[in-house]
């Protein structure tokens, strides 16, 4: 066994034995869901202390575009913490949009294209990591599936100095299966 081969056995063994980067499945549960920017910051998954209550989170904020984007964008700089919201994001997150507003209700539990998006209660995001979601140190990959989609979404997040975990990057405001109101083909 080569020196290659041990040091890929001790990075495998440490994500073995370190919580922290044991794959698992987390359930997020929101018993309400905020109406302003100050409730959306004092809620307990915005001290954005694990990586699944800072993807809860963004899916959250994204939920807000369609009634009030500068809201929105608030809410997704607040996630990125030091990392700004470039005029490039904030154009395409408006992009995403167009005659979608639905695209982040379907990530909550309960939500179909059957019932036009429409989550369960108490509002709930499953959100995975997988052995690959911590190759790379101080970030990490989560997947949260949709219910209008055949496969999960991925965000990535970034650990800063300060202990927290900011949204990085997102894959979620893809196109996913019309809500069945709205799908002359349903």
């Amino acid at each position: 066994m080569g020196l290659f081969d041990n040091i890929g056995k001790a990075v495998n063994d440490l994500k073995k034995t370190d919580p922290e980067k044991t794959p698992k499945t987390v359930d997020v549960v929101f018993s309400s869901l905020p109406e302003t920017y100050e409730e959306f910051v004092s809620m307990p998954q915005a001290s954005l202390s694990t990586p699944y209550d800072t993807a809860a989170m963004t899916i959250l904020a994204f939920c807000f575009f369609p009634q009030d984007k500068e809201l929105c964008y608030r809410m997704v700089q607040y996630l990125k913490g030091p990392s700004e919201l470039s005029a490039y994001q904030r154009s395409f997150i408006k992009d995403r949009f167009e005659d979608a507003d639905y695209i982040p209700r379907s990530y909550f539990n309960g939500a179909t294209p059957q019932n036009d998006y429409r989550p369960s209660q108490p509002y709930t995001i499953t959100i995975s990591t997988n052995p690959h979601s911590f190759d790379n140190d101080g970030y990490v990959r989560v997947w949260i599936r949709s219910g209008g989609a055949d496969s999960p979404r991925q965000i990535d997040l970034r650990k800063a100095k300060d202990g927290k975990w900011y949204l990085w990057e997102q894959y979620v405001l893809v196109g996913i299966r019309q809500p069945e109101s709205s799908n002359p083909w349903a």
